[in-house]
């Protein structure tokens, strides 16, 4: 009898302009949005192919999420306006029986309700799976236009599209069944999906509330999906949606068969609504959740190193607190109104594997003026922190009990050296570690504030292995670079600078000074770093130095051209100097010492592959701008010999083509730099850094020399290189190695003139058919 009555609805779907014209309607939507990422994507391909002939101009660029998922995409346009098809759908399906007079016809036949309801939803199900059929062609489509797409993402995503469509229709056939007339009907299934669309954002303040709202929040719920991630607890919401609306239309229509007092037909609606959360709230706590990650590269799952830590802590406690400054940067996303948002995109894939990870919230008031970025002194003009406080707690609708005074906050910990700013801490064992937000020093960031994964894998592993911890000490006395001050030529934002996330300070590192005049270099530490000194060492300071490299003590030390008799007589002992004169490149846009040198494949083999594994593909590209390249502003050229029992390789070299070393002094304000043979100039391929290992008892000893100091200063910031030189320099501790394969669906595999073509097949002779196919059918109809 189901199948009878699906059937029946489906004829009256597809006897009727209404279903054949949303098809159509979606089928052009989906060609246009397509077409339009597809078909400028394969004429650029065209054109750099022209010039470079087998270039792959996608080659780090994975391209079905593009087409498909991003901002633009196809699925995210669809399920933008997927509102506007549904409601035209179903606003008749039981209006129109009413209309009719058949629905006294199907109360007193021995047809059931839930059969009727079932077999009207069945009908709505089936045509929905013509939709994804629509959006199957472009699916299909890709597989000739894309090297190897990602299925499994665009599988996820097509189950997420019907599962929303499907509920969808289970609201438009509740509403159908509220009213005869059914533009008010369409009128208000619009209503209720915008509501469940935005109720995910209302009421964020109050916690049961908050978790009640989160939970119906139908929009949130698709995301995942789309981004390649399964969840059960997203299938069953989905499925609880379904249902809720399903009893409430059998509901309805049996409260309009039956006499019954009004606390009975209420009760009904309550029972089904209990339920329904009851059920979806249940299953939706981490410790009921099951995930299957079906993408290619497995883009939502933790890497396998930090599934690796996460496995350490085992069933210990982990604690996360949640430390907000009301009067802080970065303060909204703290707030207890985004605690549902905090808990998804920071946690949530920690959960998957730790799912009993304890949180705890803390909040705050502390103005300090010297850290303020959003000028709260200026907005606030001689208000003491409490007034403050108090203005923006009025402001935001919070209580001000809930944040603790700065005297109370001094009892528990002190943040000061944080900057009170917007911050989680972990704690394990007895052992803390702060896990440090990065937005962009206002109260509202532009971004995500959180850390990456690279992060917080560093934070566990410190957790889980203080005795892995590295600790560098940069050498002073002899006006070095400082890694406390933020000037110019200084180090500190690569190294102790707590707001960027690609500082070391926040990939597991620990720095401090040491002066080699007057203490010794210990032992167990990770590495010693000689960067640019400016007088000469004593005997007793190289004398120390000496001791510790013999000892098997890795190092780092960089020189500046004009000073290399400073460092010489230390770097002659390890069979390196640098060599006299300054290393120039001249070009149009640059001033000659700024030198690009290149990356080596010994470099790129050290191991640390999330930022450098691209580097041995493209050293030998023979496509000139494809070549990874470091500025080095003033270097001189490395020489080295095979002396000792070091292994020596290059890990940056010099462009043959356009460097020489200059000598003499070197003058960038007068005349162009000229080739000077005759006054010793010497033209060739340089390294500008060089790396030395050898083994050392049990350890390998790792040390790197440059022959420029200024790469990674503060204004220069060349993180890829640095946390490279640093990771090999810990042997591989730190930062923690997570590499991802490449993606495989990096290559347009179709010329732009055929998907011209294809666009005007997709966006207007295959609509047509169907036009054409849908006007026979519905005459031929019209005429029995």
């Amino acid at each position: 009898m189901l199948i009878q009555i699906a059937k029946a609805e489906l004829r009256n779907l597809f006897y009727s302009p209404v279903a054949w014209f949303l098809a159509i309607a979606f089928l052009v939507q989906c060609a246009l949005f397509y077409m339009k990422g597809m078909v400028p994507m394969a004429k650029g391909n065209d054109v750099m192919n022209e010039m470079y002939p087998g270039m792959n101009v996608y080659e780090d660029f994975p391209l079905t999420g593009s087409f498909f998922l991003q901002p633009g995409g196809m699925f995210q346009v669809a399920l933008q306006n997927l509102y506007l098809f549904i409601p035209l759908l179903t606003m008749g399906m039981i209006s129109r029986e009413v209309n009719n007079g058949t629905i006294k016809l199907l109360f007193s036949s021995p047809v059931k309700l839930r059969q009727l309801v079932l077999g009207k939803y069945l009908a709505l199900m089936v045509y929905n799976l013509l939709l994804v059929g629509i959006i199957g062609i472009f699916m299909v489509t890709a597989f000739f236009h894309i090297k190897s797409p990602d299925y499994g993402l665009l599988l996820s995503a097509a189950l997420g599209f019907y599962l929303l469509i499907c509920a969808y229709g289970a609201i438009g056939l509740f509403m159908s069944s509220l009213t005869t007339y059914q533009i008010l009907s369409a009128i208000g299934t619009f209503i209720v999906i915008f509501i469940l669309s935005r109720i995910g954002t209302l009421w964020q303040e109050t916690p049961f509330v908050r978790d009640l709202t989160y939970f119906l929040y139908l929009s949130g719920r698709t995301g995942r999906m789309l981004n390649g991630l399964i969840a059960s607890k997203d299938i069953i919401y989905f499925l609880m949606v379904i249902g809720m609306f399903l009893g409430f239309t059998l509901v309805r229509l049996r409260n309009a068969r039956e006499k019954k007092p009004w606390y009975i037909k209420a009760m009904r609606n309550v029972l089904v609504i209990a339920v329904t959360v009851l059920t979806g709230y249940i299953c939706s706590f981490p410790q009921t959740t099951l995930y299957f990650d079906p993408t290619d590269r497995e883009n939502n799952t933790l890497h396998i190193n930090t599934r690796q830590l996460v496995k350490e802590i085992g069933n210990d406690d982990l604690e996360v607190t949640l430390y907000t400054n009301l009067l802080g940067n970065e303060m909204s996303y703290g707030l207890p109104g985004a605690r549902n948002a905090y808990l998804t995109n920071m946690w949530e894939r920690f959960l998957r594997f730790k799912p009993n990870i304890r949180f705890k919230y803390v909040y705050y008031y502390y103005y300090d003026p010297s850290l303020d970025m959003g000028q709260k002194a200026t907005l606030f003009p001689g208000k003491s922190n409490e007034e403050m406080a108090r203005d923006i707690a009025k402001l935001y609708r919070l209580d001000l009990k809930l944040f603790k005074s700065p005297e109370e906050m001094k009892k528990i910990i002190d943040l000061g050296p944080e900057g009170h700013r917007l911050i989680m801490q972990l704690k394990y064992k007895g052992r803390t570690e702060f896990l440090r937000t990065y937005g962009t020093g206002t109260a509202f960031p532009a971004g995500d504030p959180w850390p990456i994964e690279m992060n917080t894998a560093a934070a566990l592993k410190r957790l889980v292995h203080p005795e892995s911890i590295p600790r560098i000490l940069y050498s002073t006395g002899h006006y070095e670079r400082s890694i406390f001050k933020d000037g110019e030529r200084e180090y500190w934002y690569t190294t102790l600078n707590k707001t960027r996330n690609e500082t070391l300070i926040n990939n597991g590192f620990e720095f401090d000074t040491i002066s080699l005049a007057t203490r010794n270099i210990p032992e167990n530490i990770t590495a010693l770093v000689l960067a640019d000194p400016r007088s000469a060492l004593t005997e007793n300071e190289q004398k120390k130095i000496s001791d510790y490299i013999s000892k098997g003590g890795n190092m780092i030390i960089m020189g500046e051209p004009g000073k290399q008799e400073i460092l010489n007589p230390l770097l002659s002992q390890l069979g390196v100097q640098l060599m006299d004169g300054t290393v120039v490149e001249p070009s149009f846009h640059e001033m000659p010492q700024m030198v690009k040198a290149l990356y080596t494949p010994a470099i790129a083999n050290v191991g640390y592959e999330p930022l450098m594994q691209m580097i041995s593909r493209k050293f030998n590209s023979k496509y000139p701008y494809d070549t990874i390249k470091l500025t080095m502003p003033g270097v001189a050229a490395i020489a080295f010999t095979n002396k000792n029992d070091f292994e020596k390789k290059a890990s940056l070299l010099t462009n043959k083509n356009s460097t020489w070393i200059r000598k003499g002094e070197l003058v960038t304000d007068s005349a162009a730099i000229l080739f000077q043979p005759e006054n010793g100039d010497t033209r060739g391929s340089f390294p500008t850094g060089v790396q030395l290992s050898r083994q050392v008892g049990k350890k390998e000893q790792h040390i790197m020399i440059m022959g420029d100091a200024d790469y990674i200063s503060n204004y220069r910031l060349a993180d890829y290189f640095n946390n490279t030189v640093h990771y090999w320099i810990s042997n591989g501790a730190y930062p923690v190695y997570l590499p991802w394969r490449n993606p495989t669906d990096n290559k347009v595999m179709v010329t732009g003139r055929t998907m011209i073509r294809l666009s005007f097949v997709y966006t207007w002779v295959l609509p047509a058919i169907i036009l054409v196919l849908a006007a026979v059918l519905l005459i031929r109809r019209k005429r029995k």
